[in-house]
C-alpha cells in the first residue's frame, strides 16, 4: 500500500483547506478524486472529496482510520472497488473489502447513514462486465439484509443502453474516467438518492 502514500498524505490536508464542517465524506478511488465540481454539485450536502487515484477498496479500507480520523460528518458516501476487478481481484474479494469497510465505518461514526455507490460500467472493462454486474448485486442484496444505515445507489443501470452495453458519452477517451455527462448523470442520480436534512 506504500505506493498510495503521496496521495494519503494529500487527503490529509484536504479538510484544512475547507471554510466550513464537512457534512458528507466522498471516499474512494479517482471517479471520486476526478470529480472536481462535487463541492458545487453537491454543495447541499457540504461535502469534503476524500478521494485518491488509483484506489482499490482494499486500499480503502488499510487506510480508512488514519483519512477520516479528523472528520465527525452526518454521512458518509463511498464510491471504489472497480479497481479491485480491474486489477485482477475476484467480485467476492470485493464483498469481502466491503463487508469490512461496514464495520470500520460502524466503529469511526455509529449509526450514521452511509451509501455505497455502484460500480460504473467502464466502456475500457467491457470484457469483465459481468464481474461488475455481480459485484453490484452481491453488495446490494447484503445492504438490503442489512435494512439499516447503508443504502445501495445504483448508477450502473443508468450509464448503460437497452442492449446493457456502457455508453461512452459518460467517459473520457481512455474508457475509464468519467466525463463531464458522466459526473452530470452522477449527480442527478446521488442528490436524489441523498436526503441533506438526514
Amino acid at each position: 500500500m506504500f505506493w498510495y502514500e503521496d496521495e494519503v498524505k494529500r487527503l490529509e490536508k484536504e479538510g484544512l483547506k475547507i471554510e466550513y464542517s464537512p457534512e458528507t465524506i466522498f471516499y474512494g478511488s479517482s471517479s471520486i478524486r476526478l470529480w472536481t465540481s462535487l463541492y458545487d454539485d453537491c454543495k447541499n450536502l457540504k461535502p469534503v472529496n476524500l478521494g485518491f487515484g488509483g484506489s482499490t477498496l482494499a486500499a480503502c479500507v488499510w487506510f480508512f482510520e488514519r483519512v477520516m480520523k479528523p472528520y465527525q460528518p452526518k454521512r458518509f458516501v463511498i464510491y471504489a472497488g472497480d479497481n479491485d476487478l480491474g486489477d485482477g481481484r475476484h467480485p467476492e474479494e470485493v464483498f469481502i473489502f466491503f463487508q469490512e469497510l461496514v464495520v470500520k465505518t460502524a466503529a469511526r461514526f455509529g449509526n450514521i447513514p452511509c451509501y455505497f455507490i455502484s460500480l460504473k460500467p467502464s466502456v475500457r472493462h467491457r470484457d469483465i462486465i459481468d464481474r461488475y454486474k455481480f459485484t453490484n448485486s452481491i453488495i446490494e442484496t447484503e445492504i438490503t439484509k442489512y435494512n439499516n444505515n447503508w443504502q445501495f445507489i445504483d448508477v450502473y443501470k443508468e450509464m448503460v443502453d437497452s442492449a446493457g452495453n456502457p455508453q461512452s458519452k459518460y467517459f473520457l477517451e481512455d474508457g475509464l474516467h468519467l466525463n463531464d455527462n458522466g459526473y452530470r448523470l452522477w449527480k442527478q442520480v446521488i442528490n436524489d438518492s441523498i436526503d441533506p436534512n438526514h
